[in-house]
């Protein structure tokens, strides 16, 4: 750091972020940025319970995590498959009143296959409702399925073509969704995509259905399908989607990675839930397009909309999950937390909230939190008293704290503090307790 940004730190200013964190992220970046009006699909409430081990939530709960998706800017939604039974179409046309009554700026989608049957029931939602419905109509596409599933292109090829026929005929909006893109021929994508485009989608989702992609082939198909499009004159009116599973772990970076190849709307769904390991999580993708700078959406409800969801889908947020994790923001430490407190003891917030996390928790309405365990120093029971208005500045308080800590193996809990705490404010001689 220069003299001049030590200077104003002693003065009471905090310096630039430039001065404090050397960003190899931002260095020479070679290929095309995000542009700040990439567009957001969530998938939640449908490709997301489609994992065995989530709940399908009540309709109350589907539109609290409604109202939280339009306080985080989503684009649009995916309500569910209104053709797989009464409650499914029940949810739909509910949910679909709810956004037509409230006024809201996210837009309703549903799902279906390819086939009239899937469509006609959000036709019915739309004229019962009074506004337009996106369909996410969808198809195999990769010769792996159409191996297993005895298909002939020229069927595909039918189907297609009658289902985008019935969709626009009606006054909806056709996305035309091939599953498994990630591992199909181009050959085949060119006769899908050409027929879907010839008769009147106006996108194409490019699904990585089974998390085979890697940041390559997600540039490779973009590029190819862009290329296509382009070579059709389309490419100015037909929107390129990205649809991305979780299975290699690649999820969340595939689609950063598909918005800066040309993809204008990308998936996810909330704490990533969907089949097998789940789709690229949504909060992860605005958290760090939010980091990046590419958008200036309010997230400060971004926890919110990870708690309603882990609640309303019976899904436990892991401890360590990025940002809504128990530990996302919480250390015990030595080190760690001595950074904490010594840029807390400068006065400087910002400071504190960065020395020890790539993530500012007070931008996404969490703290940073010290806890005492076997790897802390006594920083850390000062500070964890103080936070308490205990008495941190008490020498033997400190000390009975700090020994018990260290006979463990583990981060004490609070119980156990508080424990210490009030036998040595009546006086009483710390009794010998189990570390475990």
């Amino acid at each position: 750091m220069s003299h001049e940004g030590r200077d104003k730190r002693q003065n009471g200013h905090h310096p630039s972020e430039s001065e404090v964190i050397y960003d190899w992220n931002a260095l020479d970046i070679e290929r095309p940025v995000i542009p700040s009006d990439v567009e957001f699909f969530d998938e939640s409430l449908r490709d997301g319970i489609q994992s065995p081990s989530v709940t399908d939530p009540n309709i109350e709960d589907k539109l609290e995590i409604l109202h939280l998706m339009e306080s985080l800017g989503i684009t649009a939604l995916d309500i569910g498959l209104p053709a797989a039974g009464p409650r499914a179409f029940e949810d739909c046309l509910r949910i679909t009143r709810e956004i037509v009554d409230q006024k809201m700026k996210i837009l309703p989608g549903m799902a279906g296959r390819t086939v009239v049957g899937d469509i006609e029931p959000m036709v019915e939602i739309s004229q019962k409702t009074g506004t337009t419905i996106e369909v996410y109509a969808f198809i195999g596409s990769s010769p792996i399925r159409q191996y297993a599933e005895a298909w002939d292109l020229d069927r595909m090829l039918r189907h297609t073509a009658e289902a985008c026929d019935f969709a626009v005929k009606n006054g909806l909006k056709m996305v035309y969704v091939t599953e498994d893109t990630t591992r199909a021929h181009p050959a085949t994508l060119d006769k899908l995509f050409r027929t879907a485009v010839d008769h009147g989608a106006t996108a194409l989702c490019l699904c990585d259905t089974v998390g085979h992609a890697t940041p390559d082939g997600v540039r490779r198909l973009i590029h190819w399908t862009r290329d296509l499009l382009r070579g059709m004159g389309v490419d100015d009116r037909v929107r390129i989607e990205w649809h991305g599973h979780n299975d290699r772990g690649l999820g969340v970076v595939n689609t950063l990675f598909a918005a800066e190849y040309g993809a204008k709307r990308i998936h996810g769904t909330g704490l990533g839930i969907g089949e097998r390991v789940g789709n690229a999580a949504m909060d992860q993708i605005l958290l760090n397009l939010k980091l990046l700078g590419v958008i200036d959406n309010d997230l400060s409800n971004l926890l919110l909309y990870c708690q309603a969801i882990s609640r309303a889908c019976k899904v436990p947020i892991p401890y360590n999950y990025p940002l809504a994790g128990r530990d996302a923001f919480r250390t015990a430490t030595g080190v760690h937390a001595a950074a904490i407190v010594k840029a807390e003891a400068k006065g400087d917030s910002w400071l504190a909230d960065r020395v020890y996390s790539g993530v500012p928790a007070s931008e996404f309405g969490k703290s940073q939190e010290i806890e005492i365990g076997h790897q802390s120093g006594k920083s850390n029971v000062r500070y964890w008293l103080k936070k308490r208005r205990l008495p941190h500045d008490d020498e033997a308080l400190v000390e009975k704290i700090f020994s018990r800590a260290k006979r463990g193996n583990r981060t004490l809990t609070e119980e156990e503090i508080m424990a210490i705490v009030d036998r040595h404010l009546r006086g009483e001689g710390e009794r010998e307790a189990s570390s475990a």
